[in-house]
């Protein structure tokens, strides 16, 4: 029997951890257009100002509000497993732990960050939320915390995960979520991609354009992303500062610290209050595990690109494919994102970070695996960490040495299962990105500023 270790209520981490305190390097500014540096008044159309300061802020802890805190209750705090059914399937010298994100309302560990954002928008007068969504999970969570806050909200779904996965768009209409298939004819960055690539599947970075496009038009709007941003990554960090505290009680520490990573928020999430001990010396290995088919962190050149197709971000310093990237349709929808957060991509340029890729087919292998013996069904991007965990216990009944690994349980796949039946009828394909197509790809970034 698999081995649960609980936190009480009252154990609930009552601030988050900001990584920005103690980067080895620090992170260069975004730039505006022109080259130089932007200011905060310069994102006050985008985001409000109570989260454009928590974007650039370099204080190590920042409280928790009890809106929030009473928000994470409902889930929080989240279970801690060993796996050791999952272990002696694999049969290697390795204890397995993982954080189960999935137990929030929405599935996953999204809503640390959707409830944060709902409430400071609330607080500072915002009425409407508009966001984009790849597999569905981050627009779950942005609508389930809208509904809690009171916050209409709109959602621009990337149009293959919109068509793979109708039920996740349902739950966002229960919560009150108005979702559309990206890209629309609701925006003129949708309708300039469809004029141009009318049958795309459509991209995270198309969907960011829209959603952008609609939050600036409207002084009651702002705008929500579910990733890559350094105060998306600090709210995230209750899963890590929990864990912490969960592997105290049973006496234990990581040797490796495992996490799929899109973005980069659930990675960072459970790796931030962790990096702090590697930083300090700590023998620690990071492995944000990724999709071969989109290889920001393996492959993709560390440069300043925008976050959106349209080009109506600021330039951040980060990992990415090209803001004009489109991805294969794996199903793992949420890691299909061009860029990665420049704070995760600061530390694997500082080598404090093992990023590794991964087929979808062992992923899907390694999911089954996992249900078949810890009876939870992970969802495609969960399953990346999962296929990285097996990975790792493999390489340590190489090299015949005894390892804890730690992983977050990201989200469940209950609402992914038509990729599982694609899989187990043999009709997926493993798909890679090719030389050629990355060079095509990381073309749209010649004209910008080297970080």
């Amino acid at each position: 029997m698999s081995q649960k270790i609980f936190l009480r209520d009252d154990e609930i981490p009552r601030q988050w951890y900001n990584l920005q305190a103690d980067m080895p390097t620090p992170l260069r500014s975004p730039l505006g257009r022109d080259g130089k540096p932007i200011g905060p008044e310069d994102l006050a159309s985008v985001f409000p100002m109570n989260l454009i300061e928590q974007e650039i802020s370099t204080e190590r802890w920042i409280d928790i509000p009890e809106e929030v805190l009473d928000a994470y209750s409902l889930w929080r705090p989240s279970p801690l497993y060993r796996a050791t059914e999952f272990e002696r399937a694999l049969g290697c010298p390795v204890k397995i732990y993982y954080k189960n994100e999935g137990v929030s309302p929405a599935g996953s560990h999204k809503p640390n960050t959707a409830v944060a954002q709902a409430y400071y928008n609330k607080a500072f007068g915002i009425k409407r939320l508009t966001t984009e969504t790849g597999a569905g999970q981050w627009g779950c969570a942005l609508a389930m915390a809208c509904a809690r806050f009171g916050l209409e909200c709109k959602v621009f779904m990337v149009r293959i995960s919109f068509e793979q996965k109708p039920f996740r768009r349902l739950m966002m209409g229960v919560w009150g979520g108005n979702c559309v298939p990206s890209p629309s004819q609701e925006t003129q960055a949708g309708r300039n991609v469809l004029a141009r690539a009318p049958d795309t599947p459509g991209s995270l970075g198309i969907a960011i354009s829209e959603a952008i496009e609609q939050a600036i038009e409207d002084p009651n709007t702002r705008y929500a992303l579910g990733s890559v941003l350094n105060h998306v990554m600090l709210h995230q960090t209750v899963i890590g500062l929990e864990a912490r505290k969960q592997m105290e009680r049973v006496n234990a520490y990581p040797d490796i610290i495992i996490g799929c990573a899109g973005g980069g928020s659930n990675f960072a999430g459970l790796a931030f209050p962790f990096v702090l001990d590697k930083i300090h010396g700590k023998e620690i290995d990071f492995i944000p595990a990724e999709p071969k088919a989109c290889p920001t962190l393996t492959r993709a050149p560390f440069a300043y690109d925008h976050g959106d197709e349209a080009g109506m971000t600021p330039l951040m310093p980060m990992h990415s494919l090209g803001h004009k990237f489109i991805p294969a349709p794996i199903h793992a929808g949420g890691l299909r994102y061009h860029g990665m957060a420049p704070l995760v991509s600061r530390l694997a340029m500082d080598g404090l970070l093992r990023p590794q890729s991964y087929h979808q087919r062992e992923c899907y292998e390694a999911g089954i695996l996992w249900a078949r013996t810890e009876g939870f069904i992970p969802a495609p991007e969960t399953s990346h960490a999962i296929a990285a965990v097996v990975a790792e216990a493999r390489k340590a009944k190489e090299e015949g040495k005894e390892k804890t690994i730690l992983f977050n349980w990201s989200g469940h796949g209950l609402l992914d299962l038509i990729g599982y039946d694609r899989f187990m009828r043999g009709e997926l394909q493993d798909v890679e990105l090719s030389e050629e197509e990355l060079r095509d790809c990381v073309r749209c970034m010649d004209s910008h500023p080297r970080p």
